[in-house]
């Protein structure tokens, strides 16, 4: 079908034809976890009624971008209810990711602005979450004025692990960047692409398989986390001593986590 040919009001076959083609539903790095598992079961839906509209592609990744920066937002709010108002908007954050490339296919407008914004949507959402867990973790902020030795480590954790974010998702950008600069040709979305086949570190990646904490780093997993630690702080009777926990365990984890792909991507044939 072409682009000119395409209907202004197509139906949910047809649109499903060309905005979630096979490809797009088998890549390794840019479909999490939930896309695969319900999300773009119910995009479609939502994609069928934006085609209909003026607003292009851009435009919902626009509403991409402003529901992940309410995700960080949210984890402002003490207790529960910000926890879970990030985790919604953290759904509604990936729900608006699928929509604006399903969109984008359908009417045949991608483009490099669209790629562009995507990633500052990604970039920014993800390190201001980080960032987030760590105010998070001191609940009243004027204790950074009253009581700033108490205070300031879970700042400084926070921010760390919102460098640390933004560092490791670089990772992924340079390689890209590293193989343009050279000639080489675009670097697949396939596990076979990235693979390490032998030595130490193919090991420790299959070991990762088993403990997967370096994925924990999306506003998704760091926001149902958020929800865990709310929880736990009210079971246990600790408040917030476990978003304490859990930025400076998230800080940690993530240091071994941009080591651990720093050399993958070393020992692996992604820059040849």
């Amino acid at each position: 079908m072409s682009i000119d040919s395409r209907s202004p009001s197509p139906t949910l076959d047809e649109l499903r034809a060309v905005a979630q083609p096979p490809h797009v539903r088998a890549r390794k790095n840019a479909e999490h976890w939930t896309a695969e598992l319900y999300l773009r079961h119910i995009s479609i839906y939502l994609t069928a009624l934006l085609v209909r509209t003026p607003i292009t592609a851009n435009g919902v990744t626009w509403l991409m971008i402003v529901s992940g920066w309410a995700i960080a937002a949210s984890l402002f709010i003490p207790g529960i209810v910000g926890a879970i108002l990030a985790l919604f908007f953290s759904q509604l954050q990936l729900y608006f990711d699928c929509c604006d490339g399903e969109v984008a296919r359908w009417r045949g407008t991608s483009s490099a602005m669209g790629v562009f914004l995507d990633k500052v949507g990604h970039y920014t959402t993800e390190g201001a979450v980080a960032i987030a867990l760590g105010f998070r973790a001191v609940s009243d902020l004027s204790l950074l004025r009253t009581d700033p030795g108490g205070s300031y480590p879970y700042v400084v954790a926070g921010l760390a692990l919102g460098c640390l974010v933004l560092f490791n998702k670089a990772l992924n950008d340079m390689v890209h960047v590293s193989r343009a600069f050279n000639g080489l040709d675009r670097l697949p979305d396939t596990a076979e692409a990235t693979a390490v086949h032998a030595g130490p570190v193919a090991t420790l990646k299959r070991i990762a398989r088993f403990v997967p904490f370096h994925r924990l780093y999306h506003s998704v997993e760091m926001s149902i986390l958020a929800v865990v630690a709310a929880i736990v702080g009210i079971v246990a009777g600790v408040g917030i001593q476990a978003d304490r926990v859990l930025v400076i365990g998230l800080a940690v984890l993530c240091a071994v986590s941009v080591v651990g792909h720093f050399v993958a991507i070393v020992a692996s044939r992604r820059l040849s």
